[in-house]
């Protein structure tokens, strides 16, 4: 259960098109060609259809990776809001990436990068998997006979301090269409303290919270649901009292997806990590600590969830790229090493057949008929 590779086997790499030879322990080398720092297309491309940015296949490996990181060139009229929800991002994830970027007068004519590529959480890929570090959402849906599995994803709002969305697992225990929403009293209390009233009920329409859908969580001693929101600049954000807070669009494609009885698995993983086609993949979301503040990813961490992924596969790790990708934390997938093979595998030996005799005879032609 060795992650192996120390920073001394990398000292050569000096850019991304570098040629590193590793070698770890006897009998095992692998020249890495190149090492990509990060190992995503930059594509500049016009804005693809929003619909497509939520679904994808899973590829046929069970590789972890999927979707792909481009660039776009703005119009005068965007701003990094309207990006974001095109894109089926959060805003907040589109910012991170986009640093000096003017998020509401970006100009016409300005590069930028949509990060749309991801590793898959850890974990069953089946029902509904919430990574809150990441406020990101994806659905596994149960293939049917001859479809491939498919993973949606979608940006969504998580609890913010003092209001933390719970971890665990539990399930979709009702679904409902153009709910009224019924504001807990403790909302209530906290809106009144801050001279903001809410009503005991706010009927469904334009003005309501919850949006077009509701779909209720079986969390024991809340109220906890995923829905849409009437206030969609704020989607990606940790900013509601617990619930999952929906693009409109979103939800209701979601909704009409997951039936009743779903699974779903509300997880706090910061650090994801994947071997895809004999790659260590890294991606990193700013971790949040149990008081809801955002702090620094751990090392120690990084090395613990390396150890649980590789097993006992050997790999060379680019440490100078993982800390890297660790201290941007900026949501984009890294490849930070490699897995390392050995140099002269030995091959495979047939043992003769222990009911023949000669083995030379059993491989001989058949005598022509006298």
């Amino acid at each position: 259960m060795r992650s192996c590779g120390r920073r001394s086997d990398f000292d050569a790499a000096r850019g991304p098109a570098a040629l590193i030879q590793v070698r770890y322990n006897a009998g095992m080398t692998r020249a890495l060609w190149p090492l990509r720092l990060p190992l995503v297309m930059l594509i500049a491309a016009a804005a693809i259809a929003p619909a497509s940015a939520a679904v994808f296949e899973l590829r046929e490996d069970g590789g972890g990776i999927f979707g792909r990181v481009e660039t776009v060139e703005t119009r005068y009229e965007d701003t990094l809001i309207e990006l974001a929800r095109r894109y089926s991002l959060g805003y907040e994830e589109l910012t991170r990436v986009n640093v000096g970027v003017d998020p509401w007068l970006p100009g016409a004519g300005t590069q930028v990068l949509i990060p749309g590529q991801r590793l898959l959480p850890p974990g069953p890929r089946e029902g509904i998997v919430v990574n809150l570090p990441e406020h990101r959402l994806y659905y596994f849906p149960k293939p049917k006979k001859g479809e491939k599995p498919i993973v949606m994803t979608f940006p969504v709002s998580v609890g913010k301090m003092d209001w933390r969305t719970p971890l665990g697992t539990t399930r979709v225990v009702s679904k409902r269409k153009n709910p009224a929403w019924y504001p807990p009293a403790s909302v209530r209390a906290e809106h009144l303290a801050r001279g903001d009233p809410l009503p005991a009920v706010v009927p469904s329409g334009p003005d309501n919270p919850l949006g077009t859908r509701a779909m209720r969580l079986g969390i024991p001693g809340g109220s906890y649901l995923i829905h849409g929101t009437n206030n969609p600049d704020a989607v990606g954000m940790a900013v509601t009292h617990g619930c999952l807070r929906m693009y409109p669009e979103d939800v209701e494609r979601l909704f009409d997806a997951v039936p009743v009885g779903t699974a779903v698995t509300l997880i706090n993983e910061p650090i994801k990590i994947a071997v895809v086609a004999g790659e260590l993949w890294l991606e990193v979301h700013p971790p949040v600590n149990n008081e809801g503040q955002t702090v620094e990813p751990d090392l120690l961490d990084f090395e613990q969830r390396l150890d649980t992924v590789l097993g006992t596969t050997e790999a060379a790790i680019h440490w100078d790229q993982a800390l890297a990708t660790l201290r941007e934390a900026n949501g984009i997938p890294a490849v930070v090493g490699l897995e390392l093979l050995p140099e002269n595998p030995e091959p495979a030996t047939t043992e003769p057949d222990a009911d023949v005799a000669d083995p030379a005879a059993a491989l001989a032609p058949p005598l022509p008929a006298p």
